[in-house]
């Protein structure tokens, strides 16, 4: 189904003549929408349920990423920042490299925050923050992002 919906985006652009990053994205959610409409009722429809699933994990990854530069931008600018970097052991759920390796990135994107190792039983990612007044909260907040990296990722 996302070959297709590539294709439909593709030949999406092709009619309108316009090779540009907007008009694939336009042309990808038309496929979407097509796809979704000619959908037989019986089939399973893992695509569009991970499409979901994909949207959504965009949302709240970029809306974290708007939180965590404003508490960087904050520490950076207040006149006596509560900085407490600390290197923090986070235990993994995730075992497929793939995962593994979004986590890792998605962390080291998020400012503040940086994917130092993995264990070589990869059970356990040691993680560099340059805010951990609250060691508990900066494990939750990995092991929720995880979560959602292997949803995505399944």
């Amino acid at each position: 189904m996302l070959l297709l919906n590539l294709l439909l985006a593709l030949a999406w652009m092709a009619l309108t003549g316009q090779f540009d990053p907007l008009n694939f994205i336009a042309g990808f959610a038309l496929g979407y929408l097509l796809l979704r409409l000619v959908h037989r009722r019986g089939e399973p429809m893992a695509y569009f349920q991970k499409a979901m699933l994909v949207i959504r994990f965009a949302g709240f990854y970029l809306w974290e990423l708007v939180l965590a530069n404003l508490r960087v931008a904050r520490a950076v600018l207040s006149v006596k920042p509560k900085l407490a970097p600390a290197v923090i052991a986070i235990p993994l759920e995730a075992r497929s490299d793939l995962a593994i390796t979004l986590l890792a990135n998605l962390i080291t994107l998020t400012p503040g925050s940086l994917a130092l190792d993995i264990s070589t039983d990869r059970s356990v990612m040691y993680v560099h923050t340059m805010q951990a007044e609250d060691f508990d909260q900066v494990r939750l907040d990995i092991k929720e992002l995880e979560t959602r990296v292997l949803q995505v990722t399944q």
